[in-house]
C-alpha cells in the first residue's frame, strides 16, 4: 500500500531536481539584490564624504 512505484519515485527524484533549481535560482537573485544594495550604500557614503570634504 505505500511501497512506491519505480514511476514514483522517478517523479519524487524530478519534483526534488526542480526544487533544488528553484531554490539556486532564488538565493543567486537575494545575493544580486544584497550586491546592489551595498553597492549604492558604499556610493552614497564616497558621495557624502567627497561632499563634505571640501
Amino acid at each position: 500500500m505505500s511501497d512506491p512505484s519505480g514511476e514514483t519515485k522517478e517523479r519524487n527524484r524530478e519534483i526534488a531536481e526542480n526544487e533544488s533549481a528553484r531554490q539556486t535560482t532564488g538565493d543567486i537573485r537575494v545575493s544580486v539584490w544584497a550586491i546592489a544594495v551595498a553597492v549604492i550604500i558604499v556610493l552614497a557614503a564616497v558621495g557624502w564624504v567627497l561632499l563634505h570634504n571640501h
